[in-house]
């Protein structure tokens, strides 16, 4: 049994696929009968997910998917963790979709795609409470981020921060959002403040129009779902990318899937925005920096940060336009 696994759902399994006694769970957790069963009895009524549901049924038969047998699990859900914290963002998942999509979706707007789950991920999630949907018996459900998702985010984001700072003496506390601004708490930021970019998107120019308009908020969620799967954590040091750029020394990566291939288009993103739009790129898309903070770091005026990341933002969607795939052959 994979060790991501809940304590709940293993005794669920050992009593209904194994065909073990409550009192013989009992005496081996070495609790009352009545816990084994109140445990038991949860994890049944939580099978009217069909996502809880797959789950069990892939544990308890003899091939599973990688996916949950995958010791990392809990790092590959972090990615998606991050987009269901911010606002308006739920999990997408229908029966005959191989894979979730997270999207950011308000009134009076079309859907944004942030993020693409895979199903077995989605399944390990919704298994261990982190995700949880109010309508199971509809066509397409709508999954949501839940307290102790959200808590199982903040532990993971905690343990990348202190790696990324290096051994302390004693384990640093969370600080919670009034310490937001601590360079050293970027990694934790996305869970404490909206992003610049989701921020702006809701804000109107003199004339009533949007600051941002659809397409450049699609750039620049492109930009950031790249970088997510490239790899958020402290092994790759994207302030040096940013030095390296100013020096022009931008270094390329010709692999074509995986993380090493998002990691090279986001690199060439950088390359073609050039030192400044990078940078507000980069900081306001990926690491989620306030737009305040870049000002400072850059040495611009004040509230001109959110101009120049319109611009950055236009180019970056000129980028994409001209480096989009070309279309495959019809079908037929």
């Amino acid at each position: 049994m994979p060790a991501w696994v809940p304590e709940a759902a293993r005794i669920y399994l050992a009593h209904v696929e194994e065909g073990r006694s409550i009192r013989d769970l009992a005496r081996e957790a070495q609790v009352h009968p009545s816990t084994i069963l109140r445990q038991v009895r949860r994890i049944e009524s939580s099978r009217d997910d069909p996502l809880v549901d797959e789950a069990l049924r892939r544990l308890a038969g003899s091939s599973r998917p990688l996916a949950l047998t995958d010791p990392a699990l809990e790092r590959r859900a972090l990615p998606a963790l991050r987009r269901l914290a911010e606002p308006d963002a739920v999990l997408a998942v229908a029966r005959d979709m191989e894979n979730g999509v997270i999207l950011r979706e308000r009134p009076g707007s079309d859907p944004v795609r942030l993020h693409v789950l895979e199903r077995g991920v989605a399944e390990s999630m919704a298994l261990r409470g982190w995700i949880d949907c109010p309508d199971l018996g509809a066509r397409i459900r709508r999954y949501r981020i839940t307290g102790p998702g959200r808590e199982a985010l903040r532990r993971a984001l905690a343990e990348d921060a202190m790696a990324a700072r290096g051994l302390a003496e004693a384990p640093t506390p969370f600080r919670g959002p009034e310490n937001a601004s601590d360079p050293h708490l970027s990694h934790l930021r996305p869970t404490l403040v909206e992003s610049p970019l989701v921020a702006l998107s809701r804000r109107r120019d003199g004339e009533g129009q949007p600051f941002l308009c659809r397409e450049l908020v699609a750039a620049g969620e492109r930009l950031r779902e790249d970088y997510d799967i490239a790899g958020t954590g402290p092994a790759f040091d994207w302030e040096g990318v940013l030095r390296d750029l100013a020096e022009g020394a931008l270094p390329g990566a010709p692999e074509r899937t995986g993380p090493l291939a998002a990691r090279g288009r986001v690199l060439a993103a950088l390359n073609d925005l050039g030192p400044g739009l990078a940078d507000v790129a980069l900081r306001c898309c990926c690491l989620t920096e306030g737009l305040e903070l870049v000002e400072r770091r850059m040495g611009w005026s004040q509230r001109s940060g959110k101009i120049v990341l319109r611009i950055a933002l236009q180019r970056l969607r000129q980028h994409y336009d001209l480096h989009r795939p070309a279309p495959g052959p019809l079908i037929g």
